[in-house]
């Protein structure tokens, strides 16, 4: 057990010891290394790539060139340098933790979830890249989430208006499709525009999708996608959670993103991984360990809390020996002023809910769930505990403030960045 740092602090009963194991093997399963290895292979005798199920022969293709954004970005990057060897020109990195630097190609370290200069300079020097390219080059790109942030390129180059907004629209509860929609336009780095900066050299997109439902569109704002979104959608959703009137600012600096289909002629998109990789890894293990396995959601989506309460009490009427899986990413609305994320707020949600012998574990896939805890475990051992040491739960989950919470009680759950990311992971267990 590699992934999982307090595994053994954590395992005190054979009900969590299962479910640990379990979410060991999801996290396992999309390990970006494991994933771009087994996907990407180079023959260097015949100078062929093999992308997944398309053979690409290299012979006068000039330039391949990497350009990877998000989380996944560094260690993705770092595999394709061993995949690729000499054949690797170069390229660029703009990525959110990790450390180490790349033998070829170019790392920027950017800032998340909101914007900074680092990242519009990390954005630029993509841009810089891209746009030497010719029509006999080949550019990999690795898209994954945490790439709306990092694709911070606004025409005035002030990233300011985009903090003041993006924090506004995740206040208001909005849905990730909703805070991309705004973002892509208002950036000349997202919604198609990397692949219109790409033309016409050949390009594929490989995709760690950490959205639910898996829309090429909306996964790291779609840099290499062709947009169907328009400003005025962008404007309709500001208008919708009165975002401009609460931040004080008359406009934003909306942009329309590329809509010329030329653009993306030569460009493939691939879902390299989602969070359905994890999550068929994940059931096939608990049916090994003897459950009845059964996938509820590939979209979780609606508010934290909520989420935690009815996935508990879907578990309350399932036959023992039953594991229920859930993939997706839920929303906090912010009403208080404490240190929260949304999967310690749905664990935390669900704490007075749960009884002997039942069990609930969320966990962020990317190691970091709006801080330096992945995720928590939810059961009565958590409950006792919190009993134990004098601490009610409710002025916590009404402030939003769950991380101080599980630093008292414990039974948060540590990985580190993982270096994945494939949106949010749920099991919930009975014994």
């Amino acid at each position: 057990m590699d992934k999982i740092k307090n595994f053994n602090e954590l395992a005190v009963s054979p009900l969590r010891k299962a479910a640990l194991r379990i979410v060991e093997v999801g996290l396992a399963a999309i390990d970006t290394s494991r994933v771009v290895e087994s996907f990407v292979r180079y023959v260097r005798n015949t100078d062929t790539l093999t992308v997944g199920k398309q053979i690409i022969p290299l012979t006068g293709v000039g330039r391949v060139v990497v350009v990877g954004i998000g989380k996944c970005a560094l260690e993705g990057a770092r595999s394709l340098e061993r995949v690729l060897g000499n054949r690797l020109w170069g390229g660029v990195v703009l990525h959110i933790g990790g450390v180490g630097r790349l033998k070829t190609i170019q790392t920027f370290k950017g800032t998340h979830p909101f914007p900074s200069e680092k990242n519009m300079q990390g954005a630029a020097r993509i841009v810089d890249v891209l746009k030497g390219l010719q029509k006999n080059d080949l550019v990999l790109f690795l898209i994954s989430g945490g790439g709306s942030t990092l694709l911070c390129l606004p025409q005035d180059r002030q990233c300011i208006e985009e903090i003041v907004v993006v924090r506004a629209l995740m206040r208001a509860g909005a849905s990730i499709k909703e805070v991309n929609t705004v973002r892509k336009h208002l950036s000349l780095a997202r919604g198609g525009y990397l692949a219109q900066y790409a033309y016409p050299a050949r390009a594929i997109s490989l995709i760690f999708s950490d959205v639910p439902g898996d829309d090429l569109q909306f996964i790291a704002s779609g840099p290499t996608v062709r947009d169907t979104t328009t400003v005025f959608q962008a404007e309709k959703i500001l208008a919708k959670y009165s975002v401009l009137k609460t931040c004080g600012i008359e406009h934003c600096g909306l942009v329309e993103t590329p809509k010329a289909s030329k653009y993306f002629s030569n460009v493939r998109n691939i879902i390299m991984v989602s969070s359905d990789t994890a999550l068929h890894a994940m059931k096939a293990k608990a049916k090994e360990l003897g459950f009845t396995s059964v996938l509820r959601a590939r979209r979780l989506a609606g508010e934290a809390r909520e989420m935690g309460l009815k996935i508990a009490k879907e578990l309350h009427g399932a036959s023992p020996k039953t594991a229920f899986l859930y993939g997706g990413e839920t929303t906090v609305r912010v009403v208080g002023h404490g240190r929260g994320g949304r999967n310690l707020e749905l664990a935390l949600a669900a704490l007075h809910e749960m009884r002997e012998g039942e069990l609930i574990v969320t966990v962020a896939s990317d190691g970091r769930d709006n801080g330096e805890f992945g995720g928590a475990i939810c059961d009565t051992i958590t409950g006792e505990a919190a009993r134990a040491l004098k601490v009610d739960f409710t002025p916590y989950l009404r402030e939003n403030d769950e991380y101080p919470f599980f630093e008292k009680v414990g039974h948060y759950i540590m990985t580190g960045d993982t270096g994945s990311n494939v949106s949010d992971l749920v099991i919930s267990m009975k014994e």
